[in-house]
């Protein structure tokens, strides 16, 4: 239920308190607003009378937020981003329905995207919309309808839906590495590169190999993107999954430094809340990819 219309204050109000707490003045807020000195204080104005709460105390020439008003400008800038990008969607989409989906870029890229392809030519009326989560967030504050994630179930209030497993391999550039190594203990002694997400692969790796290893250091990167470029331009080793790291073979750029691929404990899944049931876009999403699921 929407508050009575005497709480809700008007847009260009709103656009003017934010200015003045982004830019630290009227006359900023002003200029950026393409209004007049006055028209900005006179919304001002209007949105303390409105509330009954000083939002600003006059020091001077110039005004300063008062602790009430800076509060009131960061919830105003919340509400004004959330109104801009429903904006942006709709528009983008126009007549069709919007699908949004929150998706990790390697997985997106080489494992989801020919098959979003599919989707799309199935429901030509739904408009995909993806962005880019490292890491588990709120879906009551972000707009999405699902996400890729990698792990365990380990993120509460989820639906699961499991997608596939991953294989890694360590790679590096040909310079680093002139010729391929048998022994696992011998890649400790070159600098290993390190995903964000991902703090302890290579421990988890090296234990595989039946090597043991711990307290690892070396770069940290948030992306298998600027890992892969990092490995690339020879700062280290690289564990990458194999569709990247055979891309990046049949480039020439990197070559493996192990003979093997090794599967990690984690595994993608498309996960959306339990208190929300799936849209009809999303659930004609389920269908398909658990049709496509390998098995």
């Amino acid at each position: 239920m929407i508050a009575p219309r005497r709480f809700l204050p008007s847009i260009p109000s709103l656009l003017a308190l934010e200015a003045v707490d982004r830019l630290g003045s009227v006359t900023a807020a002003a200029q950026d607003l393409a209004l007049t000195h006055s028209a900005v204080s006179r919304q001002l104005t209007v949105l303390e009378e409105q509330l009954g709460v000083e939002l600003l105390r006059r020091e001077g020439r110039g005004v300063r937020l008062t602790d009430s008003g800076r509060d009131y400008a960061q919830s105003a800038r919340n509400c004004l981003q959330d109104l801009a990008d429903a904006s942006l969607r709709i528009r983008a989409a126009g007549t069709r329905i919007s699908l949004n989906l929150a998706i990790r870029p390697a997985f997106g890229m080489s494992w989801l995207a020919p098959r979003l392809r599919i989707y799309a030519a199935r429901h030509p009326d739904i408009s995909i919309n993806l962005g880019t989560r490292l890491t588990p967030f709120d879906f009551a504050q972000e707009r999405f309808d699902a996400a890729i994630h990698f792990g365990l179930r380990d993120w509460p209030g989820m639906c699961w839906l499991d997608l596939a497993g991953e294989e890694v391999i360590p790679c590096c550039a040909p310079a680093l590495l002139p010729d391929r190594i048998d022994d696992p203990q011998a890649l400790l002694a070159l600098p290993l590169l390190h995903l964000e997400g991902r703090p302890g692969a290579w421990e988890e790796w090296f234990q595989a190999q039946g090597t043991e290893a711990s307290r690892l250091r070396g770069m940290l990167f948030d992306q298998f993107a600027t890992l892969a470029e990092a490995a690339v331009l020879g700062f280290g080793l690289a564990l990458l999954p194999r569709p990247m790291a055979e891309a990046e073979f049949h480039r020439g750029r990197l070559v493996p430094a192990f003979d093997r691929y090794a599967p990690t404990q984690g595994r993608y899944a498309l996960v959306w809340p339990e208190a929300r049931p799936p849209s009809p876009a999303l659930a004609d999403l389920i269908a398909l990819l658990e049709e496509l699921r390998e098995p």
